[in-house]
């Protein structure tokens, strides 16, 4: 929208207030903090939105997998021919086997319920995931016949224990007796404490080398799972169509979005519900913007007059008011990613802080899953944002502005 000199310049004095339009000046303040708090929220919900499922899908990925070939009763004996033929399917990266149980642990007195996981030991130094969120102890201490394990933070805190404490893995899967089934015991040294961030995991994982779960679990050669990562995870489930012939009726192959259907589609509805009701905030702000510019427009009808008896044109008008809408919508935008970077960038003080001031956790990990709170900001969504809020300023402003460029000066100036 080009504008001449001369609208340029009224469209400028009819920013600022004149002598007895100071109320008019409030309301169009108001608006601009209405349109700047939209913007805000809608960008920092959004991205906080996108940072937790991306923060929980890698965590979730990086111990699960992709998706997993479960076998049946708990036993995947036939697991080396599944492995060699899904690390030769299209779309397949790896295809590793682990032992996954729920069993007991006691340290110290205290009891807590575990899931052990058993991984080869080439498998577990390589995940990032673990190796890589190591927070006391040797990862590398935890070979095979060491009886070493690496507990997860949260875990080792309920149980006391440390890297060099021991800890007793109860399993009711044990020796038949006389008077029954004796429960399998067996203490192991904790070799190492780890911290994925996923607070679910970090309060129950036992990683140990799949030998010794093996034995521990008396699978003999057999293990429970193979966890298979793909090259697209979006695509999971027709890259892995092909194996479901070679898994038949040893197990079943689950995906993440199986896996995870409740929680990701949670989130999926949360983040469209708190876009839409941060696009109601910027239609608010949008009708302010408009009920100022009507006010504008009845307090300046005898100036619109007397332009439009000197020659401007009813376009000029409207151009003049859709400036000033558009400007007053444009200030807000701007107040309102300044207002979004900050936030983003202050977020875990902010909470942080909140927690020292009040003593409570805002984010608790065992509510919210994750130890931190996350961000990802995608610039596509933020322009999605902008163009919206701008549309909505443009729609709420042509109305005011179309008032003001069909004003008749002659109407208006009859008795002057």
């Amino acid at each position: 929208m080009i504008l001449s000199r001369y609208e340029r310049m009224v469209a400028r004095r009819y920013l600022f207030p004149q002598k007895g339009e100071g109320f008019i000046f409030v309301v169009a303040g108001f608006s601009v903090a209405a349109v700047a708090i939209g913007v805000w929220a809608l960008i920092v919900v959004t991205s906080v939105m996108n940072g937790f499922r991306a923060e929980l899908f890698d965590k979730i990925v990086g111990l699960n997998g992709h998706a997993v070939v479960q076998g049946f009763d708990g036993r995947l004996n036939d697991w080396q021919r599944i492995s060699a033929v899904a690390q030769k399917t299209s779309g397949v990266t790896s295809a590793l086997p682990i032992i996954e149980q729920p069993l007991m642990a006691s340290s110290n007195g205290r009891v807590e319920g575990v899931i052990i996981r058993g991984m080869r030991l080439e498998d577990f130094l390589s995940n990032k995931t673990i190796a890589g969120n190591v927070v006391a102890g040797d990862l590398k201490s935890v070979r095979p016949g060491s009886g070493r394990i690496a507990l997860g933070s949260r875990l080792a805190d309920q149980l006391g224990a440390y890297p060099g404490s021991e800890v007793s893995l109860i399993s009711p899967e044990g020796r038949s007796t006389v008077v029954g089934t004796v429960p399998r015991i067996v203490t192991y040294t904790v070799g190492a404490v780890f911290e994925v961030g996923v607070y679910d995991y970090d309060k129950a994982y036992v990683i140990m080398p799949m030998q010794d779960a093996q034995e521990l679990l008396m699978l003999g050669d057999s293990v429970t799972a193979i966890e298979l990562q793909t090259s697209n995870p979006d695509k999971v489930e027709k890259i892995l169509e092909p194996l479901r012939p070679v898994v038949g009726r040893n197990g079943a192959i689950v995906d993440w979005r199986q896996m995870n259907a409740a929680l990701f589609s949670a989130l999926d509805l949360e983040r469209v519900v708190m876009f839409i009701v941060g696009c109601i905030i910027v239609l608010v702000a949008a009708f302010n913007i408009a009920s100022s510019l009507i006010m504008l427009v009845r307090a300046k009808t005898r100036d619109i007059a007397i332009l439009r008896t000197m020659g401007a044109s009813r376009q000029a008008i409207l151009r003049i008011f859709l400036t000033v809408g558009v400007s007053i919508g444009f200030v807000g935008i701007v107040v309102g990613l300044i207002a979004g970077a900050l936030s983003l960038a202050f977020r875990q003080g902010a909470v942080d802080l909140v927690h020292y001031l009040t003593g409570s956790n805002p984010w608790d990990p065992s509510v919210r899953i994750l130890d931190g709170l996350p961000a990802r900001t995608d610039p596509l969504e933020v322009g999605i944002i902008l163009f919206v809020t701008m549309g909505l300023i443009l729609i709420a402003t042509l109305f005011p502005a179309l008032r003001a460029a069909k004003t008749d000066p002659v109407q208006v100036l009859r008795y002057e």
